[in-house]
């Protein structure tokens, strides 16, 4: 029987496709840690031994592909990179807002390591490995300056980035997540919701889980079919061990926890109705990150915000990546 989930992936790629992106796999390290990346067509490195495109382009006039990169490259674009939450891959995540951006800006859209194709043979699993796995691919495909945007649990490893690497970092937006998972943030959150861990909330094997998953991250109440549930868990939650041991390498002691002094501009746009991490929480983390920090809510969505209310979200993204490079420009 088709999986109906597999089988939109191709309408999913056609239409990322469209919007100017190809997916390559990018070697991080040379020994075995692999990502898989959105990138847009025109901006690829001149060195390609460790950047591989894994759909190869229809076939066209050499001359003209040749002409078209060569014009677009004219055009230097801010880059913005979207990581995505840990509920799935990169590009279902960010179908809503990939195309939307790509008009204006170079557009990376990376999948986190056991996302999608990314794999590494290494055993850490803490978020500042993730972060350092972007940045040294980021590196490869070329990246000097962007605006990372972060959902849940790629909020974290945006984080991460913009502390270690302020160079390549100018700005974030960040959704739905924290600095870091404290063990004062992981108990009131997961008592707060009502679940024992978090594998039970963001690991779920079952379809009864996934649906409890979806009545939390949720504002509104999402309906699908049970077979629709069951091909969802087939297909974006695979490699649990690796993931589970992900989730444990996120807490961190109340007393080893701080919060970095961030030089960049911060955007926290929240889900005003969020249940995992809620409002309360986005005011308290604007307080501790700075004058550089701004936080503003959408009415009616969750913590699926991008998902719920797409035009908003993307409207508030889109000024505040207007008003970071009007900023950059008078530097």
């Amino acid at each position: 029987m088709v999986n109906l989930v597999e089988a939109q992936k191709p309408l999913l790629h056609f239409l990322i496709r469209r919007a100017g992106l190809r997916q390559h796999t990018v070697d991080v390290d040379g020994e075995g840690t692999v990502l898989t990346f959105w990138v847009p067509k025109d901006k690829l490195p001149k060195d390609k031994s460790t950047v591989c495109e894994i759909t190869p382009e229809a076939a066209a006039p050499a001359a003209k592909i040749k002409k078209q990169s060569k014009t677009k490259a004219k055009a230097s674009r801010p880059s913005v990179v979207l990581v995505h939450g840990f509920a799935a891959e990169g590009i279902v995540t960010w179908q809503f807002q990939a195309g939307v951006l790509a008009k204006h800006y170079d557009v990376y859209i990376p999948d986190l390591l056991y996302f999608g194709g990314s794999t590494s043979p290494s055993t850490d699993r803490s978020p500042g490995f993730q972060a350092e796995c972007l940045v040294a691919a980021l590196g490869k495909l070329g990246v000097e300056r962007c605006t990372v945007v972060g959902f849940s649990y790629g909020g974290m490893v945006a984080f991460k980035m913009a502390e270690a690497h302020p160079g390549l970092v100018r700005s974030l937006v960040v959704s739905g997540s924290v600095v870091a998972m404290t063990d004062s943030i992981s108990e009131t959150t997961l008592e707060r919701i009502g679940v024992k861990s978090s594998a039970e909330l963001l690991l779920p094997d079952s379809v009864k889980g996934l649906k409890a998953l979806l009545s939390i991250a949720a504002h509104r109440k999402l309906w699908f079919p049970e077979r629709l549930h069951r091909d969802y868990l087939q297909v974006m939650f695979t490699n649990r061990k690796e993931r589970a041991e992900l989730l444990e390498g996120l807490v961190v002691s109340n007393k080893d926890a701080t919060v970095p002094v961030l030089p960049q501009k911060i955007l926290l746009l929240w889900g005003h109705n969020d249940n995992i991490f809620n409002i309360e929480l986005a005011k308290t983390m604007k307080e501790q990150l700075g004058e550089e920090t701004m936080l503003q809510s959408i009415d009616k969505a969750g913590h699926l915000v991008h998902l719920e209310r797409p035009c908003v979200y993307n409207r508030r993204l889109l000024e505040f990546l207007a008003y970071v490079s009007a900023e950059a420009s008078k530097e």
